[in-house]
């Protein structure tokens, strides 16, 4: 009988440590990652504040779950009282993270999400000691907002140590945004972008500078343009490189028409324009399809150059965003579960390293000398 007890209790503690939440569960993204969860090993409960929406994935995926409004603090703390990981995949961050954090600070509970939001990085490095002090790790970008980025950034570092400049592009070829993160993007109309010059943030117009490169799997140079990525936080945080450019694969026609930007960023910030907008990306479908998935591709070249003129590139080619994310996720949630963390605020290559990307399928990379 006590034999008997004694396996059931270690049942039930293997069981906790594979278990987490997954607030958001019934975003696209949020879909993928429950549905992929059984690739590691790992059981997601359910979570959101939309309860129709979550039962009805709890049936179609047999997993548990648990309703929260973020703004109702004591629920919210209630349904992570036996939990030990939260994945935050309920975007916008800047509207999210702050509640999901207070909970995970009073249950002692660690925090990642998907965030590529460069605002709520910055705001989430003020929680730093506070999580220290709580022995719990707070990841945001745990998805393709930032994890191959924030990688191939440190492995140029490690490369070039006296690397004092950073350009970073990336273009997804074959795929779309998803309904949440059209949503997102939304949020941001009309707004500044950002880059990093001499170690501090400083606002620059979105589509500032424009560029055609090369990524060695595309026959074609792909345009693009300067945009406020999340690597002009995490990449700093991750290498000390104190200048970081980021760009985006665009039509060179839409660069342009963003030039002219300045003249209609009032009309883009109003209600009005956000209530079309809004309505247009509602009429779509949630995001891309598994087929579009499997052909899709994630592009990034990252470079580093020192004050003697010394230059260093990198390529990259990973799967496509939305499964990259979903992946990227798991195993850090994964590695978190198993007791691998360091406490405090963290970005994917500050807590595991360069080589943490390449753990996913199908991701490759390439090193190019060129002076």
């Amino acid at each position: 009988m006590a034999h008997r007890c004694y396996c059931l209790i270690f049942v039930i503690l293997a069981m906790q440590q594979n278990v987490f939440l997954l607030y958001g569960a019934n975003g696209y993204s949020g879909r993928l990652i429950a549905r992929f969860a059984h690739q590691y090993g790992l059981q997601p409960v359910l979570a959101g504040r939309n309860q129709q929406a979550i039962v009805a994935l709890a049936n179609e995926l047999h997993l548990p779950l648990r309703i929260a409004d973020l703004n109702d603090h004591t629920a919210l703390e209630n349904s992570l009282h036996d939990i030990s990981l939260v994945v935050n995949a309920a975007g916008p961050y800047d509207l999210t993270a702050k509640q999901m954090i207070a909970a995970c600070m009073a249950t002692h509970t660690h925090y990642i999400d998907l965030n590529g939001d460069l605002e709520v990085f910055e705001m989430i490095q003020g929680y730093n000691q506070e999580a220290m002090e709580k022995n719990i790790m707070l990841l945001p970008g745990a998805g393709f907002d930032v994890v191959p980025t924030d990688c191939l950034s440190l492995w140029l570092k490690k490369r070039m140590p006296d690397a004092d400049r950073l350009e970073i592009a990336f273009a997804i070829i074959g795929s779309r945004l998803s309904r949440g993160t059209a949503v997102t993007t939304l949020q941001k109309l009309g707004m500044p972008g950002a880059c990093r010059k001499n170690g501090r943030i400083v606002p620059e117009p979105v589509g500032a500078k424009g560029m055609y490169v090369t990524f060695p799997a595309k026959a074609q140079k792909v345009f693009v343009m300067s945009i406020p990525w999340g690597d002009i936080s995490t990449a700093y945080f991750s290498t000390g490189i104190p200048n970081i450019e980021t760009y985006t694969g665009v039509s060179r026609a839409t660069w342009v028409f963003l030039k002219f930007q300045g003249l209609f960023n009032w009309l883009l910030r109003t209600r009005f324009m956000h209530r079309i907008v809004t309505k247009i990306i509602n009429s779509q479908s949630p995001g891309p399809g598994d087929e579009q998935r499997k052909k899709a591709i994630s592009l990034i070249r990252a470079k580093v150059s020192d004050q003697q003129g010394k230059t260093m590139t990198a390529f990259m080619r990973c799967p496509e965003a939305y499964d990259l994310t979903a992946l990227s996720v798991l195993l850090i949630a994964q590695k978190i579960l198993n007791g691998q963390f360091k406490p405090g605020y963290q970005t994917p290559a500050s807590a595991y390293g360069e080589g943490l990307i390449m753990e996913i399928p199908g991701v490759e990379r390439e090193l190019m000398m060129d002076q």
